[in-house]
Order: structure tokens, then sequence, then C-alpha cells
């Protein structure tokens, strides 16, 4: 049997949620990389859980592990640095943490590869792949800046989930939604979950 090759393979993205506040973001995502994938657009999510994303999940959403789990296709555990996303030879499209805690933040930026989570984002950094960590604190310490300028030098995203306002959003969830999909534009992905910038109207409708 011939070696898989990228064109020949499904897409695979890997999707990890850690501790930090906003884990809404992880769950949206999935429910609509679900979507994607369901209408035919031949997409694998890989799926890691820090034990205080399972925390905050919980918290913030009333949700399980079971119940986000469930969103993937494959599941991985945070502990199992074999799992196949920690290897390079594992094809894929990137990978994008959401949202990303400081401590993860560290991790990446200083290569420690201490989680699974931090070890699949060092693969995909090494590998010249995309990554993007939706980083969450507020305010930032130097600290803070500093590992984001280093992941951002080793070709990672930092994209803080911040809210936008020019398309009027009527709910937190179209707020969340909106910043799902710019992510999802990244990886060049389908989607109608936001309006695309039109450009400023004046007043007289010109």
């Amino acid at each position: 049997m011939a070696a898989e090759t990228p064109a020949e393979s499904v897409q695979r993205l890997v999707v990890a949620i850690t501790g930090a506040t906003g884990a809404v973001y992880g769950v949206r995502l999935l429910e609509h990389l679900r979507a994607i994938s369901q209408d035919g657009a031949g997409l694998e999510t890989h799926l890691v859980l820090s034990d205080a994303a399972v925390l905050t999940l919980h918290q913030e959403t009333g949700l399980s592990r079971k119940d986000v789990e469930a969103l993937a296709d494959v599941v991985h555990r945070n502990r199992d640095i074999g799992a196949s996303i920690a290897s390079g030879s594992f094809l894929s499209s990137g990978m994008i943490v959401a949202p990303c805690s400081m401590k993860t933040l560290a991790a990446v930026a200083h290569g420690l590869s201490d989680s699974l989570i931090a070890r699949a984002a060092d693969v995909v950094l090494k590998e010249r792949r995309k990554l993007v960590l939706m980083v969450r604190e507020t305010p930032l310490n130097l600290a803070h800046l500093r590992n984001m300028t280093a992941v951002t030098e080793m070709g990672g995203i930092v994209f803080p989930p911040l809210p936008s306002f020019y398309n009027k959003p009527a709910s937190i969830g179209e707020m969340v939604d909106h910043t799902v999909a710019r992510v999802l534009d990244l990886y060049g992905l389908p989607h109608t979950l936001a309006p695309r910038w039109g450009g400023l109207k004046n007043d007289d409708g010109a």
C-alpha cells in the first residue's frame, strides 16, 4: 500500500481546550467543525482537554468531559505523550488552542512539551504548520507579552478572542461565533457564521 500523502488524506485539525476562561470558544469551534465535516468537507478533529479545562467547562457551560469529547472525531488524553498527534509524521492542517491559558502559552513559548497539548503544539511549530493560540488573560504582565512574542517569532498566531461590535451583535453567542469565524478563516474552512465586512456606509447610504 502506498504511503499516505497530504493530498490523499482527510484534513485533520487538532483542537485543545485549556483551563482559561472562555471555554465556550472551544465548544463552539468543535460544533462548527463537526458541521463543516457533515457537509462533506472531509475534516477530522482530534481533541485534547486539560484537567483544568474540564473544571472550567463545567463552571462556565455546564458541560461534562463526555459532552465535549462527543463533539470530536478522535480524543486524546493530555498525559498521553505517545499519542499520534505527538509526532510530526501525523499529517494535519495544524492546531487551535481555544482558549489558551498563560501556562500553556508559556509551555509552548519555551518548548517544554510537558503535556500532550504542549507537545502537539511544538510539533505543529517544528513542522511549519499553522498554530493558533486563543490566549485569554487580562491585564497582561511582561512574561505574558514576551511569551506571545516568542510564539509569534516561531510562526504561531496569537489570537486573543476579543469581541467586535461593528456587526452589532445581538447576543453573546453571535460575538463568540464571529470570533470562531475568524479562526476558521485562517484555515480556509467554509462557514456562514458571521457577515463579511462590506465597508463603512455614509448616512445617505452612499
